[in-house]
């Protein structure tokens, strides 16, 4: 794994350096887009609404839309608020860990402590399994404040983000107003089929069909020779290589070009004729 984040938590008078891992990662098989016909590469522009041109990255601003009107935040704009840095996981609390509704919980991260602070990582970690409690904590990634909480995981520490009040939605469904007659029969029938199910969890017993059995879909065709090359997915031919795709990315820019162009003069022969013996009469 590697670090994506330095800091240190900080509680007391205690200071911990640690370094930030992500804990997860998706075991989806990555997929892209092909062209059915020709299995070419399917790419997406940058198109602008209202010029119709593709749009560079470096020309983007953000904007923000309230339904009637569009505010446009242009870079400067950003740059202006004041940037989170901070480099401290601040605990600002400890709560019993029975407290955290998993509703609010996001994104997990790894604590990696520094050699020299081994001591304070492991008293801090034990400090939280005795007492059975979790730390509340504020902390910057990515130039956001983030709320998040530290938990124990095995012999390490784990960070995980937890969304803002604001953030989490309310059951509010009308039909959860009305009362539903639940009778003694039913509730026993059903702790019955609850007690018939009951066990320890092991999620190690539970697996990914869907993508196991793509992944032996793909190792079949793999196996079958049922493939492309992947260099000509995307278009570039033997003649294009020496120009690193430039030739196609210009050629589209030009076949572009000349579309516009006959969509402006109504793609008629004779309007451009006559547009061609306006300018020689101007001339």
């Amino acid at each position: 794994m590697r670090a994506i984040w330095k800091g240190a938590i900080s509680f007391g008078l205690v200071n911990v350096p640690v370094k930030l891992y992500s804990a997860t990662s998706s075991h989806d098989l990555s997929l892209h887009q092909v062209h059915d016909e020709d299995g070419g590469r399917i790419r997406y522009e940058r198109r602008c609404e209202v010029c119709r041109q593709v749009v560079a990255y470096k020309n983007i601003d953000k904007a923000y839309d309230d339904g009637t009107q569009t505010v446009v935040l242009t870079k400067d704009d950003i740059s202006s608020l004041p940037a989170e840095k901070s480099r401290e996981i601040d605990v600002v609390e400890f709560v019993p860990a029975d407290q955290i509704d998993p509703l609010r919980l996001d994104s997990s991260y790894y604590l990696e402590p520094e050699e020299r602070a081994l001591k304070p990582y492991a008293l801090l970690r034990r400090t939280l399994e005795e007492t059975d409690r979790a730390a509340i904590v504020h902390f910057a990634l990515r130039q956001r404040t983030r709320l998040g909480v530290l938990r124990v995981r095995d012999n390490a520490l784990v960070l995980q983000t937890m969304l803002w009040d604001d953030e989490v939605r309310q059951p509010d469904f009308d039909v959860l107003a009305g009362e539903a007659k639940v009778t003694a029969k039913e509730l026993k029938m059903a702790e019955q089929l609850v007690d018939s199910l009951a066990g320890d969890l092991d999620t190690a017993d539970f697996t990914d069909d869907y993508q196991e059995q793509l992944r032996a879909l793909v190792d079949a065709k793999l196996e079958q020779g049922d493939t492309l090359d992947t260099e000509k997915t995307f278009g570039v031919t033997e003649e294009d290589s020496e120009d690193g795709g430039e030739v196609v990315d210009l050629m589209e820019a030009l076949k572009r070009s000349v579309d516009a162009r006959k969509k402006k003069t109504g793609g008629t022969k004779k309007k451009a004729a006559t547009s061609s013996s306006s300018k020689r009469k101007s001339s």
